[in-house]
């Protein structure tokens, strides 16, 4: 497909805007769609609506060749690239999906090609998308395809270039038409399917990543009840040639893996047990911090906690179901006064402190939940305002003895 051509993406999260700048950066003029407006007006004067390495980079250099609106203009090529959350019995919320789709219908043209990035559960391409696209005229020829990204936050610019990318179309033309678009940015291997093997694809490989690290919560779990250390079992497991466990946390946040499982187990009912299983242990997690670190404040009567961290992992300020927000929950919930730092993320749903010196004044335990680098730079002998010195590390990122050494009394997840 010729680069003269107009693509227009709808959808200017941390996949869209990437894609969008990858897009123009490689000849294509791109329009970028957001019902967000102080987000459009941001990329109107050239500011970033989040931070990203390499994003920056690249956005100056797509910025001649891009166009962003509120507003959805006709276009050779459409890029849907909105979120797909779940509802609160667990369903795929496909609202965004089909609100796209429906704008999109209105400006439709015959031949126009069509691309789904947000992750759909199976046969949402053909079953849900198609129609909405056709529902003015049956008639009117349409390429579809789905084309799932595999990239994450702090890596995102790298992986969508790099990564190798699978491509399924509704049709073989849906499907190279497609791979005419990426093949302008995507360094790594394409590989073509139909549409509804790509949307089982990325959801299976995001399900079985949630699968290996509620296998190492249970065992976290088991190896505080025998006192050995979870963190150097798995170490040692995976020295085997065939071995790979992921390693227990906190619980699991990110748009994709706390979500896209519930995408299958609802298409699946009772042939998805293991599933299920999987994703409810990841989500009680954050049930089992809060009860070892109520073990450690057992005996301090209205005890504070400092939460460390709140994004969903290091070093970036992506909070989507992080599971520091129902750790927070539950505190709170006891009764207890909460504060928290983070050095990344800004908008949150609770007062996040910047200086790291007042969230431990008069604190009674710190709990790590995400291990950005910053807090490996901390100087345990340095905190001298908690009421006690207690700290709870979910991710097994202090320096132990270090931290002892300094008079706290130390728990780490998995390691008793």
């Amino acid at each position: 497909m010729a680069k003269n051509k107009t693509i227009c993406v709808l959808g200017l999260g941390y996949i869209g805007l990437p894609t969008a700048c990858f897009l123009a950066s490689s000849g294509y003029k791109v329009i970028g769609v957001d019902l967000d407006k102080k987000k459009i007006n941001k990329l109107k004067n050239k500011q970033l609506p989040f931070e990203e390495p390499g994003l920056q980079k690249i956005f100056q250099k797509a910025f001649k060749n891009t166009n962003f609106s509120v507003e959805i203009q006709p276009a050779d090529v459409f890029i849907i690239a909105v979120p797909t959350p779940i509802t609160n019995n667990k369903k795929a919320d496909l609202r965004f999906v089909k609100q796209a789709a429906g704008d999109i219908s209105r400006v439709l043209k015959n031949g126009n090609l069509v691309i789904i990035e947000s992750t759909i559960p199976p046969g949402t391409a053909e079953r849900v998308v198609l129609p909405i696209l056709k529902k003015k005229d049956k008639n009117l020829q349409v390429y579809l395809s789905h084309a799932p990204e595999r990239a994450i936050p702090g890596r995102t610019i790298k992986e969508m270039a790099e990564n190798d990318r699978i491509i399924g179309g509704i049709d073989n033309k849906s499907a190279e038409l497609t791979k005419l678009i990426y093949s302008s940015f995507v360094k790594g291997k394409i590989y073509l399917t139909n549409a509804t093997t790509a949307e089982f694809v990325k959801l299976i490989e995001n399900s079985f990543r949630d699968i290996n690290i509620a296998f190492a919560n249970e065992l976290a779990k088991l190896c505080d009840n025998i006192h050995i250390n979870v963190w150097e079992a798995i170490k040692l497991a995976n020295l085997h040639p065939r071995v790979n466990i992921h390693l227990p946390g906190p619980g699991v946040g990110g748009h994709c893996l706390a979500i896209d499982p519930w995408f299958l187990i609802k298409r699946g009912v009772n042939g998805t047990k293991f599933i299920k299983l999987a994703r409810n242990i990841n989500d009680s997690m954050p049930d089992y911090v809060v009860g070892r670190v109520a073990e450690m404040l057992k005996e301090i009567k209205k005890p504070t906690v400092t939460i460390l961290g709140v994004a969903y992992k290091a070093d970036v300020d992506d909070w989507r179901e992080t599971p520091a927000l129902k750790i927070i929950k539950l505190a709170k919930k006891k009764g207890w006064q909460v504060e928290i730092h983070d050095p990344y993320v800004n908008d949150f749903p609770y007062k996040i402190e910047k200086d790291f010196k007042k969230t431990t004044k008069g604190s009674d335990c710190i709990v790590l939940i995400t291990d950005h680098d910053f807090y490996k730079t901390i100087n345990p002998l340095e905190i001298k305002n908690m009421r006690e010195k207690n700290i709870f590390d979910a991710r097994n990122s202090i320096n132990e003895q270090k931290w002892q050494k300094a008079g706290f009394k130390t728990k780490i997840l998995g390691k008793d």
